[in-house]
């Protein structure tokens, strides 16, 4: 039997045998946040993020700044292989994400200021 880890506690009859309530999914609430997603706001800004990713785009700062390293590490070798030109890659990005905004690697928003 699988013990939860929240919510009601497993007893122990005066038998010795261990008792534990059913365990079962709560339904969907609207409104209120799911486990397993992502929750709240990123402590990371949508105004930094967008600066480094004009300003530093070459290097992939932008990207590395809201954890995704994948994509961060992407746009730099795709700038060093076409020599700077790649550079337009993270200008553009940086630009989506001041008027777009963007998660981070949670896949939460990026804060407004």
């Amino acid at each position: 039997m699988i013990v939860p880890s929240v919510g009601w506690r497993c007893g122990q009859r005066a038998s010795g045998s261990l008792v534990c309530p059913p365990m079962t999914t709560p339904p969907y609430q609207p409104g209120y946040p799911q486990p397993g997603y992502p929750q709240g706001v990123s402590d990371k800004s949508k105004i930094v993020a967008g600066i480094l990713g004009i300003l530093l785009g070459t290097f992939g700062a932008g990207r590395f700044y809201t954890g995704h390293t994948k994509i961060a590490v992407l746009q730099l070798v795709v700038s060093v292989v076409t020599c700077g030109f790649g550079a337009l890659w993270g200008v553009i990005d940086g630009i989506l994400i001041l008027v777009n905004g963007g998660t981070d690697a949670q896949g939460r928003p990026l804060r407004e200021s």
